[in-house]
């Protein structure tokens, strides 16, 4: 861009002193080497100044400040989506945060909240996103009943009726995988989208089958399909029993193929993970707090949570295209499928409350954190629904809110664990470093050894050389800045911190 404004302004003077003719010859010339427009060359030549840009023009903003905070506070009441996913969610959002009371909207501001569309979505909140920021395992031989059951891949669903779920276990042990430790079976409907979760306190298969009992309970439609891993929870006598005299189709998936059971792994990160993180979990209180949270995320997740559906997917060499619908709720998907009976998803959505759904997922996700993190010092006190309310406007300047998703706090050792080898013969060292200054860490401890045969073995070279370099940065200190203060510990060798030592 500064070549071509040179460019402009060197030939404009020719361009104004020129005929007819010679003008059209400079133009053509000009709008080869800058890419202008012909008209829009003309125009800089003819008043012979440069194509300054200007910033954004604020007159011709359709939405003004009023929207992009109203924005914000609906973003963070939707847990933090995509404006694509935002943007069928405003309605019902809006709609239900005014039945509650949370908003008063100006008729002007809810009529361009309802008109807006994803791109200005994205665009209002960018500044706010920006602020908030093996070995192969040995294969089994197939049991009996893995044999007997039949498998199913992701691409023999073609488009079934609501009632087939996916099935997988979300394990909850942090960073080792030894002991007992609470896990997560998670249901997706193939159809819909919709999304149950419920805590196992063990891996057994009776536990399994009382606790799919009573998730069925609470489904707003019957249970066609179990689709499963193979699993050995999954894969036994037991559940192959209930799923038949409960007359539901039970399959599986093929061994190692992640691929096929798709729908319910994207939901393992999305939902479980997103909601719960990647603390350990054990005992009867840690499920007992992870069955409230799941209570309260079935609602929000399935009434309040927009995704995305393929609709279909083509491949044109390496190129592969897919095609979504647009973004909806499980619930709207539900109520727009004509197979299935809509009055018991009706009646749950009309009282629901998003805000005071958020606000109970925030509360228990921090009673789960105090659970991993400090099993034995009493829960923070919950904020009340207001002050939830009045924090979403500025929840994004704290960055990530949820507080699972914050890493624990690992302490920090600042004790010695075993006794200082050095402990008589620092003052000794510190003689010779005031000395002889220049020596090096090994030429000192090869002195000691040397003074002392077979006391000091050479694994304990760097502890020399770590307190040698604290005595070095405490010369450095004096010298640059001429005074006399030294650190504790290092003038008359007295014992410091582990921490400090490192």
């Amino acid at each position: 861009m500064a070549v071509r404004d040179e460019l402009v302004v060197a030939i404009a003077e020719r361009y104004g002193g020129s005929l007819r003719g010679e003008k059209a010859r400079i133009v053509d010339e000009f709008v080869a080497v800058s890419g202008y427009h012909r008209k829009h060359a003309m125009r800089l030549l003819r008043e012979g100044r440069t194509g300054k840009r200007s910033g954004p023009r604020l007159a011709r903003r359709v939405y003004d400040e009023a929207v992009r905070e109203v924005l914000v506070v609906l973003w963070e009441a939707s847990d933090r989506i995509c404006g694509k996913r935002l943007k069928p969610l405003l309605p019902v959002l809006i709609e239900g945060m005014e039945r509650h009371g949370h908003l008063q909207l100006a008729a002007e501001v809810r009529a361009a909240l309802l008109r807006v569309s994803a791109a200005p979505i994205d665009r209002a909140l960018r500044p706010v996103r920006e602020r908030a920021g093996g070995q192969p395992r040995r294969r089994a031989v197939p049991s009996a009943v893995r044999r007997s059951v039949p498998v199913r891949t992701f691409s023999d669903w073609h488009d079934p009726p609501p009632g087939f779920f996916e099935a997988d276990l979300v394990a909850h042990s942090g960073p080792k995988a030894s002991g007992s430790f609470v896990q997560t079976l998670v249901l997706t409907d193939i159809a819909t989208g919709w999304t149950e979760c419920a805590p196992l306190l063990v891996r057994e298969q009776g536990l399994l089958v009382e606790v799919l009992t009573e998730m069925r309970e609470h489904l707003p439609f019957a249970v066609l399909g179990f689709d499963t891993d193979n699993d050995s929870v999954f894969m036994n006598e037991t559940v192959q029993e209930y799923c038949r005299i409960a007359g539901v189709e039970f399959t599986r998936c093929r061994p190692y193929r992640k691929n096929d059971q798709a729908w319910v792994e994207q939901k393992n990160g999305s939902v479980v993970r997103r909601m719960v993180g990647y603390r350990r979990f054990e005992g009867l209180e840690a499920a007992a707090t992870l069955a409230h949270l799941y209570a309260r995320v079935r609602l929000f997740v399935n009434f309040f949570q927009p995704s995305f559906k393929l609709a279909e997917k083509t491949r044109e060499g390496a190129r592969v295209r897919k095609r979504h619908h647009p973004p909806a709720t499980p619930c709207q998907r539900l109520l727009a499928d004509p197979r299935t009976v809509r009055d018991r998803v009706t009646a749950l959505k009309a009282n629901l409350d998003p805000v005071h759904l958020l606000a109970e997922i925030r509360a228990t996700q921090q009673r789960l954190v105090a659970l991993a993190d400090k099993p034995m010092t009493g829960d923070a006190p919950a904020p009340t629904l207001e002050v939830f309310l009045a924090g979403l406007r500025t929840a994004w300047k704290e960055g990530e809110v949820r507080p699972t998703a914050q890493p624990a706090v690992k302490a920090v050792r600042w004790w010695r664990s075993r006794r200082d080898p050095f402990e008589t013969t620092w003052p000794l060292l510190r003689q010779w470093f005031d000395a002889e200054p220049e020596r090096t860490g090994r030429e000192l401890f090869e002195r000691l050894q040397a003074e002392h045969p077979g006391v000091y073995p050479d694994g304990q070279l760097r502890t020399l050389q770590r307190r040698l370099k604290g005595w070095r940065r405490e010369a450095a200190r004096r010298l640059v800045f001429a005074t006399s203060t030294v650190e504790p510990g290092f003038a008359t060798g007295a014992e410091v911190p582990y921490a400090a030592a490192e």
